[in-house]
């Protein structure tokens, strides 16, 4: 979207140059920010500093005989609004001068594949980002390709990335990155989580805990998959939800987690429950849960939604359910 100033200046004045301004209104890198059209030839390397503000670093390119247009050089703030003062009037001389302009204001888009270029540079997503030239700024948006860094990860897994849109991979990887930098975890990019992201790409902040992704297979026998790193390390048996209370089939990121909880509900026939020390917790959907809980036998429907397991699994497999961890059920 833009917005285009047609002045039309007075005629007597014989230093003042007509103008139109034409301003991108959501901005990019890799869009010009203003293009300006004058009456007569003018050099772009006449034209003083463009200013925006919040400050941000922009250059004067010749694009034609009588337009230049202004691009960014500098690094764009994610969600940001930017104000640019765009001229409406430009006397020349041996050097332009802007004498009058009109505040627009611009915003910054969100950009997944930027998002995704982040996130898998710091190791929260189980691809990795391959820039086409070369970066001096690792956070700075730039085009490349996206490989697979765990090839055997389960293909139910993998058919639900598409670079460039929003999926259950990208926002429980994000999840993932604002648990460890003590942010909401939304799932959502904010302001203040594009800056972290930024910065933390520039320092080099990877993921200290390495991918782990959670399979639950509802075929008898039920059971559970835990992989790390694309390697599948820990089995067990579990119990998933009877059929008038299932567990959503489908693919989560966890949310909530406890050590240990009470928990309590309405039984199907109308009647409550409340079961005290329910040990390694992790909901992902709702009130599904992964958890610890004791049963004569695994591996059949017997739960109310969530996946039960044996104590020792349920410790086993906690460490490795972080906040943004996915849970797939089929």
């Amino acid at each position: 979207m833009a917005a285009t100033l047609v002045p039309s200046l007075g005629a007597q004045a014989t230093s003042a140059i007509s103008v139109s301004s034409s301003v991108n209104l959501s901005i990019t890198a890799t869009m010009p920010v203003v293009r300006l059209h004058f009456s007569v030839p003018v050099e772009a390397r006449d034209m003083p500093r463009l200013a925006v503000r919040p400050a941000l670093l922009t250059a004067w390119q010749q694009i034609g005989p009588r337009d230049v247009q202004a691009v960014i050089t500098g690094n764009l703030k994610p969600l940001l609004r930017y104000v640019i003062d765009a001229p409406t009037s430009v006397r020349c001389a041996t050097s332009c001068t802007f004498t009058r302009v009109r505040a627009f204001s611009a915003s910054v888009a969100t950009n997944v594949l930027w998002e995704e270029q982040l996130l898998a540079t710091l190791k929260y997503l189980p691809l990795t980002f391959s820039p086409t030239i070369p970066q001096s700024d690792p956070a700075q948006p730039t085009s490349g390709t996206f490989s697979w860094t765990y090839p055997n990860l389960p293909a139910r897994l993998s058919a639900q990335w598409r670079p460039g849109a929003s999926n259950v991979i990208l926002t429980g990887a994000l999840m993932s990155f604002q648990n460890n930098h003590q942010l909401p975890t939304t799932g959502v990019a904010d302001p203040t989580t594009w800056n972290d992201l930024v910065r933390a790409a520039q320092q080099d902040q990877v993921d200290p805990n390495p991918y782990s992704f959670v399979d639950v297979a509802e075929a008898t026998p039920q059971h559970l998959t835990l992989y790390v790193a694309g390697r599948a390390t820990f089995h067990t048996l579990v119990n998933t939800g009877i059929s008038v209370s299932p567990t959503a089939l489908g693919t989560y990121p966890v949310y909530l987690r406890y050590t240990t909880q009470t928990m309590s509900g309405t039984n199907p026939d109308g009647s409550h429950y409340s079961d005290p020390g329910i040990p390694w917790v992790s909901y992902f959907n709702g009130g599904d849960a992964l958890h610890g809980f004791i049963r004569y036998t695994y591996g059949w429907p017997q739960s109310l939604g969530c996946v039960e397991m044996p104590f020792d699994s349920a410790k086993a497999i906690w460490p490795s359910t972080m906040i943004g961890t996915l849970v797939s059920v089929h």
